[in-house]
């Protein structure tokens, strides 16, 4: 029997060898290598025939302080910081409502929240469009509610592409959302009751504070693929409402500017790389206080 359980055991341990192994080799050769090649291009020179010449320089780097640049990614953190905020003003309370729902209603609610997922979201935008243009649906539907005399103008404006920033990620705002409520211990805000304070003096100083990780949290899964959806901008917002995204593939794409367009990403996933830091830091804060306390 020791023996039989001696090679159970070992047969086991190479297979978890084997997963592991090509858990690894997939990351390497899909993740690690495609973002070191980038990393080395964003230090080449641009080349007319051959995309890149192998001679360095910072120059590419350097572009990324252009005001033009500059411009383009204060229009991104715009546009992306707004349909983060609508995504959290919307998401808080759908997400406290799934709360309340009964306990055995909560997983229908939560799949009904993921089913759009199973659409591609390029699809899903193309569908965005049928519904936002002049002859769309709802221009179609105002008119004949009467509520407007002619078609609103809502395509290929700063408004279409919140819409479709919003209507794609609203569902990474309400995920963590929904786990920081539900995990909120009822008795803090039965003790404010108690203790005189009001709905909103409890939502203020207990809900607020103790579902932070999850604010902080959504904000962050909204706010950076928003700064890369690069088609969202394309298809809803024409050239005029361009994001980051929508930059690099224009460098790459377009001005066959490879060298450009990677120190562009390199420098955008640097940015990412920060804000997950401040997330890190600040949950750890949080945490700390709410130990404190």
């Amino acid at each position: 029997m020791s023996m039989n359980k001696a090679k159970s055991f070992e047969g086991g341990s190479r297979l978890q060898t084997w997963i592991i192994g090509l858990i690894v080799g997939w990351l390497v050769l899909f993740v690690f290598l495609p973002n070191l090649m980038i990393f080395i291009t964003s230090f080449l020179t641009r080349h007319e025939s051959h995309m890149v010449e192998a001679s360095f320089t910072l120059s590419n780097y350097a572009k990324l302080v252009d005001p033009i640049f500059a411009k383009a990614l204060w229009h991104s953190f715009y546009m992306a910081g707004m349909a983060t905020f609508i995504c959290l003003l919307v998401g808080y309370p759908f997400a406290y409502a799934i709360t309340k729902l009964p306990q055995r209603m909560r997983p229908v609610a939560l799949f009904l929240l993921i089913v759009p997922f199973w659409t591609n979201s390029l699809i899903r935008t193309y569908g965005l469009k049928a519904v936002l243009g002049a002859n769309g649906l709802l221009n179609k539907s105002l008119l004949w509610m009467g509520l407007i005399d002619k078609p609103l103008r809502i395509m290929y404006t700063e408004y279409a592409v919140m819409i479709g920033l919003v209507y794609i990620l609203l569902p990474f705002m309400i995920l963590p959302l929904y786990s920081s409520l539900e995990k909120l211990d009822g008795s803090y805000l039965e003790a404010a009751r108690d203790l005189g304070a009001n709905a909103w003096q409890s939502f203020t100083r207990i809900t607020l504070p103790l579902t932070m990780p999850g604010i902080i949290g959504g904000c962050l899964l909204v706010l950076l693929p928003a700064l890369g959806m690069f088609y969202v901008g394309d298809m809803l917002g024409g050239a005029k409402n361009p994001l980051i995204g929508n930059t690099i593939k224009s460098q790459v794409l377009t001005m066959r500017d490879w060298p450009q367009g990677a120190a562009t990403s390199v420098g955008l996933t640097l940015l990412m790389g920060l804000l997950l830091l401040i997330y890190w830091r600040a949950s750890k804060m949080l945490n700390r206080r709410m130990e404190l306390e």
